[in-house]
């Protein structure tokens, strides 16, 4: 990793003043843009900013200067530091977003959902710098002004930089990729393709195929179950019986509601009989179906 100085600009302003390095030297020095180092120069750039010198805070040689001022195309070499300072990893956070463009949120979070489905709600967080609750209200449609919702590229807004987006979505990307895999090998793995000796037997008409008398009998076929064949005089009697049972009630509910010359006990006898005659018939079909079961 290339090392800078403590202060860039600052010392960028002593070089300028008190040295005859150039543009290019100063910026890479620096880490600056050339153009940022001409502003300098010209009194543009680091209004009030004063020099600092990288000499007494011992980031650079005098003898490491003067060979810079003599080949301009040499390149200055920061001194190695005295006591090295460890680089603090800081956890990165939400995004902030300045309270002018806070508005405008939800409009980026609804352009993300739609056009960028694979991406996780964490990664939308650190993308637009908003909640949890927030994103899966608006994917839900439960948020206060869905209706008046609109959605806007969240780059366009000013909300993230476009290479973070690039950078999620790639992730993302590699994500999907990564678990279709792992299922595909959950699904071999499972026991979907056919065993060995399935797919190695020789068939009939192969090279490896046995003929003439060495050939295998064909499988026996199943027997019918006669419980679950019915002829279709048997089909008929059973309709005729349950017709003949529905207007025996039929009969019998007319006699209750209308009765006639005949009295009521006269109308129950007559469809009680017409029932017993019904049910004989569908004990005779069912010894029937018996004996050639046994048979």
């Amino acid at each position: 990793m290339t090392r800078v100085p403590l202060m860039p600009k600052a010392t960028a302003v002593w070089l300028v003043d008190n040295t005859s390095l150039t543009f290019e030297q100063i910026a890479e020095f620096c880490g600056l843009h050339v153009l940022e180092v001409k502003g300098i120069a010209d009194g543009d750039v680091a209004h009030g900013i004063k020099g600092m010198d990288p000499i007494s805070s011992g980031q650079l040689t005098r003898d490491e200067i003067r060979r810079g001022q003599e080949d301009s195309k040499y390149r200055l070499v920061m001194s190695e530091p005295k006591v090295e300072i460890p680089e603090v990893k800081t956890k990165r956070g939400p995004r902030y977003t300045p309270v002018s463009r806070r508005q405008d949120r939800p409009n980026a979070i609804l352009w993300l959902v739609r056009n960028h489905p694979e991406l996780k709600d964490s990664q939308i967080m650190r993308l637009v710098g908003t909640t949890k609750p927030t994103i899966q209200a608006i994917r839900e449609r439960t948020h206060w002004n869905s209706a008046n919702l609109q959605p806007v590229d969240p780059v366009t807004l000013g909300l993230c930089l476009q290479t973070d987006l690039d950078s999620a979505v790639q992730r993302a990307a590699r994500r999907l990729e990564r678990e279709r895999k792992e299922a595909e090998k959950a699904m071999a793995k499972a026991g979907t393709l056919l065993p060995a000796e399935e797919t190695s037997q020789p068939t009939a008409g192969t090279p490896g195929a046995a003929t003439g008398s060495e050939a295998a009998p064909p499988p026996p076929k199943p027997k019918p179950d006669v419980a679950t064949l019915v002829t279709a005089e048997e089909h008929a009697a059973y309709k005729a019986a349950g017709e003949a049972a529905a207007m025996a009630m039929k009969r019998a509910e007319l006699a209750r509601q209308k009765p006639g010359d005949r009295t009521l006990a006269d109308h129950a006898q007559d469809a009680r009989e017409e029932a017993e005659s019904v049910f004989a018939k569908l004990k005779e079909l069912k010894l029937d179906e018996d004996e050639a079961k046994k048979d």
